[in-house]
């Protein structure tokens, strides 16, 4: 087995039939998930994809993977359907933030479960099962305030007020179980923020629809640095690690941190809404949350570099201006 700190697959030699693996994708049908599973199926891998819901199964089953209904907090169920597939690898997708809640806590109270005892269960599981590498989700966006440009060594807001705090520190504790576990090469994926089709920066999206009623304000002076990122640039991310690299975090965004006072008009330009209103700090704490002041006006800009050097990562849509325009069609 390879000991942790060591690449894994050489990429080189993902063609060969002898280096297609078995994989398990636990949350298969999410955004990112349905074209990772696709596209680890057309590179000759054995796919197993799990999905919460029975409706879900036949996206799995159409896209030539294996079908699993598992939800990723039952730990029967998990070490059931790792046990049985044995996979090689494991994508760690899992969340439950499709049903977007009027309440940002209580929106992600069970993603925030899912980081701490579902990636407990799960990584349990992959080591009983034999499991030689595990990738798993995370987020970009939980530095703390202060900070010139970040990577992923910088100061996390582990202190950070109400539920963003939560969240982070949730987020924190499911990567500590992946890079920790014994004798698996565990890879952790911090995305940015999503955009593209079938997320809420898309089409239909729930923010995209927000800043098109311009109902989504600037905080303060904007100032918060989004690490935006194509949903395709993250799967392809996924991808790549999954076949190749060091055991580690990666920052995995676009090459153009985008300010709040930048890319909100811009892409209410594209959208030929109203540009968006002022409303300071206080204001947005009281009717927003105390998340709308930490992403809009205080988030530090990060950098991708460590990914594109050490993946071998190329972006195909580096800047949110060309991709806000390409998606939406501006």
């Amino acid at each position: 087995m390879t000991g942790p700190g060591q690449a894994v697959f050489s990429h080189s030699r993902i063609g060969d039939k002898e280096m297609t693996m078995r994989v398990f994708v636990a949350g298969g049908t999410g955004v990112v998930g349905r074209p990772l599973v696709d596209a680890l199926v057309a590179r000759g891998h054995q796919v197993s994809a799990s999905a919460r819901r029975s409706a879900n199964l036949p996206i799995v089953a159409a896209l030539g993977a294996r079908p699993v209904l598992m939800d990723g907090l039952d730990q029967a169920a998990v070490h059931r359907a790792i046990t049985e597939t044995e996979p090689e690898l494991i994508v760690n997708l899992m969340t439950a933030l499709s049903s977007p809640a009027a309440d940002y806590g209580a929106w992600l109270e069970v993603t925030n479960r899912l980081r701490i005892e579902g990636t407990k269960i799960l990584m349990s599981a992959a080591s009983e099962a034999g499991t030689r590498r595990v990738v798993a989700q995370s987020a970009s966006f939980m530095t703390a305030p202060g900070q010139d440009l970040t990577d992923e060594s910088s100061p996390l807001y582990l202190d950070a007020p109400g539920p963003i705090g939560i969240h982070i520190r949730a987020n924190v504790v499911a990567e500590e179980l992946v890079l920790g576990t014994t004798g698996i090469d565990g890879v952790v994926l911090r995305y940015g923020f999503l955009y593209g089709a079938g997320t809420s920066i898309g089409p239909g999206g729930d923010i995209a629809v927000a800043i098109g009623a311009g109902e989504l304000p600037i905080v303060g002076d904007g100032a918060g640095r989004y690490p935006l990122i194509h949903v395709d640039d993250a799967v392809a991310a996924t991808l790549r690690s999954a076949e190749q690299g060091d055991p580690g975090v990666y920052n995995i965004m676009d090459d153009e941190p985008a300010a709040q006072a930048e890319w909100l008009p811009y892409l209410a330009g594209i959208l030929d809404a109203p540009l968006p209103r002022r409303i300071s700090a206080t204001e947005a704490a009281e009717t927003l949350g105390v998340q709308a002041v930490y992403y809009g006006d205080q988030l530090p800009a990060a950098t991708n570099g460590k990914a594109k050097a050490a993946l071998g990562w190329t972006l195909t849509t580096p800047s949110w201006r060309d991709g806000f325009r390409t998606v939406f069609g501006g």
